[in-house]
């Protein structure tokens, strides 16, 4: 037979066909075929998580306008595995109104500007994100009851430099034990520390630092992080604890990451930790906070670890040779400090 045919002829052997004799197989849940076609939601409205609770999210919406709102939404599909997290700002559809009962969906996370994250411990790569589009870290520690934990600030640091947060460090309890030997560790580097007793919060001086600005607050459990977040703002009544008298550890009382707005900037308040793992952290993101040692670094060997082992390291023999005084032998020790805690 050829296969140039003529087509009006019938093929003897498919003739008793017609259309009526194909199966089709039926679908047994009566749906359309799912489309790789995602709608483009232009109508939108975008908005900035400040909680989340078991699959809700609590969202503002319109800020500092006369339409300002709170939502309550779900994750849409199409975000997939992507997580949303506290300070996300964030693109909904849905019942965008703010009446109760009312509930929107997220369809679409914004560009982060900033991502803090912290992992279980060191040698753990994978990353569990605090809170997003923060420009600001107020870290949180305690002269005393619990005793301060130099490393554990340390910690908060690296974190800090690696996400490209400014550091803030508040020491309470000072009419307990004087801070002044605890806060000699941190002399080379240049971020405001404010010191408060139990009687006398500076409650006007850290809520300016705060304007204009998104500052996650971070300590070790007791350290009183959500007593100075209630003292800050009086409304918020957040859970606050007891250290204990036998351990000198704090009670876990913040349970979940919210931020709450004071005056024109934002505090983000975190369930306390007692471990702060950097598993995730690149050492080149560290250095880069100490600007004045960063442009030295360029004259290194390539692999130099900047550490005082580290032969014909440019850094250190420039600062044993007093070209940057005695600040630039501080904020050398903190620099290798903070690289010494990343690489353990």
């Amino acid at each position: 037979m050829s296969w140039l045919s003529d087509p009006d002829e019938d093929d003897g052997a498919y003739a008793e066909y017609d259309e009526s004799s194909i199966r089709v197989r039926p679908n047994p849940k009566a749906n359309k075929p799912r489309s790789k076609i995602r709608p483009e939601h232009k109508n939108a409205v975008s908005g900035r998580v400040f909680s989340v609770d078991r699959g809700r999210y609590g969202v503002w919406v319109a800020e500092n306008t006369e339409e300002e709102r709170q939502l309550v939404a779900t994750r849409a599909r199409e975000l997939g595995k992507k997580s949303v997290v506290t300070g996300d700002w964030v693109e909904l559809v849905g019942d965008t109104s703010g009446d109760e009962g009312s509930l929107s969906r997220i369809v679409r996370i914004q560009p982060r500007a900033t991502l803090l994250r912290r992992s279980a411990d060191d040698t753990d790569a994978v990353e569990r994100i605090i809170v997003a589009n923060a420009d600001q870290m107020l870290i949180v520690v305690a002269a005393a009851n619990p005793e301060p934990r130099t490393r554990l600030v340390d910690r908060y640091l690296v974190a800090a430099f690696d996400a490209g947060i400014t550091p803030i460090l508040c020491i309470t309890k000072t009419d307990l034990a004087d801070p002044s030997e605890f806060l000699a560790n941190f002399a080379g580097l240049e971020f405001r520390i404010f010191e408060s007793r139990d009687d006398d919060f500076p409650i006007d001086e850290i809520s300016e630092a705060l304007q204009g600005h998104t500052t996650v607050a971070v300590g070790h459990s007791g350290v009183g992080k959500s007593t100075l977040v209630n003292a800050l703002l009086p409304d918020a009544n957040r859970a606050v604890g007891r250290v204990n008298d036998v351990t000198g550890r704090g009670r876990h009382t913040s349970s979940s990451t919210v931020s709450l707005r004071i005056g024109s900037g934002w505090i983000v308040d975190t369930p306390g930790v007692r471990s702060f793992g950097l598993g995730h952290v690149d050492p080149a993101n560290i250095l880069k906070s100490f600007t004045d040692l960063a442009e030295l670094s360029l004259q290194c060997p390539r692999g130099c670890t900047h550490l005082p082992d580290s032969p014909d390291c440019a850094i250190v023999e420039r600062v044993e040779a007093g070209d940057l005084g005695e600040i630039g032998k501080l904020r050398l020790d903190s620099l290798q400090r903070l690289l010494t805690t990343l690489a353990a």
